[in-house]
């Protein structure tokens, strides 16, 4: 077996993340790994309910030995075996996120020897983390140009601080990921989005979310276009209101940006605010957003040669994705060059 590698859970961005995705190397590389100072970056450090799901559930993916999955544990061992595919399970008690646990598994279910089916229960639209319509409608167009994609079933939306949603998501395996050359941004073809309320919030919160995002979005499209509507009970008993916004580009960039209402803001605000995290992207030449940034790290770690996707500014995050992947796989270097109002992250594989 080969020797364990020491991962520092408080360096850089000193959160979930560095365990997400030193997990998900850990698996495809077949390399084991300790993981030390777990979320020391945190007030609350360790394993809370939804890190100590992710866990398992990749240890159940990889048919590992983990020593140490405790609940508030700041230090485990995980030894993996083999990526087989089949169907798994993670119950998140709390409204942690669900999407989530989908960027630890997705890359490793990507490469198992079958068709794996991903039975996933938490929070589907939480702070802190993307929304579960950001993760299909921004991450998956992003996802299939490295050519893999996934089908996702929602079955129960879950909000804070319940959580009780509940996905269902199928994963084809793929032979290999292509590499992606993404650096003109083009220009803004159109804006689209979903502005949503549920349990006992009022409808009309859902136009005054939407006329806060058009307000700010209008310099740099006149095709904008926001659904508003409230979720079924059956769907979304629980109170829960926000805003998903996504823009298409001439040479097929997806941007997206969300918000939910924060308790005690209004409704406008949070359309705003969404819609300002866009522009943001757009106006800096951006191809991938800034929430998308770190997820696409891995997947051009994976790919089978060169990538180079131009971003904004690069996120605390992404720096984070960079260092955790550099010191588990020495296949992949990556270089950040800057250009302008933006930066070209480029990955090199070395063999």
């Amino acid at each position: 077996m080969d020797e364990i590698r020491e991962i520092d859970g408080s360096e850089l961005e000193g959160g979930g993340q560095i365990l997400r995705i030193a997990l998900t190397m850990s698996v495809l590389k077949k390399i084991p790994i300790r993981v030390s100072n777990i979320r020391g970056g945190r007030t609350k450090a360790g394993l809370l309910e939804q890190h100590l799901k992710g866990v398992e559930l990749m240890r159940d993916l990889a048919n590992a030995n983990v020593k140490g999955a405790s609940f508030q544990s700041t230090v485990i061992d995980f030894y993996p075996k083999f990526l087989k595919g089949g169907n798994f399970k993670a119950l998140v008690k709390t409204a942690g996120s669900i999407t989530l646990l989908l960027q630890v598994a997705l890359p490793c279910c990507l490469f198992a020897e079958t068709d794996s089916k991903l039975e996933l229960y938490g929070g589907t639209n939480t702070e802190m983390a993307p929304q579960i319509d950001y993760a299909t409608e921004v991450f998956r167009p992003n996802l299939e140009k490295f050519g893999a994609t996934f089908d996702l079933d929602l079955i129960r939306r879950g909000y804070f601080p319940k959580g009780g949603g509940q996905v269902s998501i199928n994963i084809r395996p793929v032979k290999k990921l292509n590499p992606v050359i993404l650096i003109d941004q083009g220009d803004v073809k159109s804006v689209h989005g979903w502005a949503f309320v549920a349990g006992t919030l009022p409808i009309r919160m859902t136009s005054q979310m939407a006329d806060g995002a058009k307000g700010v979005l209008k310099c740099i499209s006149k095709n904008i276009d926001i659904e508003t509507y409230k979720e079924d009970r059956d769907i979304a008993p629980d109170n829960g209101a926000g805003i998903i916004l996504v823009a298409e580009t001439s040479t097929g960039c997806v941007l997206g940006s969300s918000a939910l209402v924060k308790r005690g803001e209004q409704a406008l605000d949070a359309g705003q605010r969404a819609a300002e995290s866009l522009l943001k992207s757009i106006r800096d030449g951006a191809c991938v957003d800034e929430y998308c940034q770190d997820q696409v790290i891995v997947l051009m770690a994976l790919a089978n040669g060169t990538s180079k996707i131009r971003v904004g500014e690069v996120t605390l995050h992404t720096k984070t994705a960079i260092h955790i992947i550099e010191k588990l796989d020495t296949s992949s270097k990556f270089n950040i060059i800057p250009d302008g109002q933006s930066n070209i992250i480029e990955c090199i594989k070395t063999n």
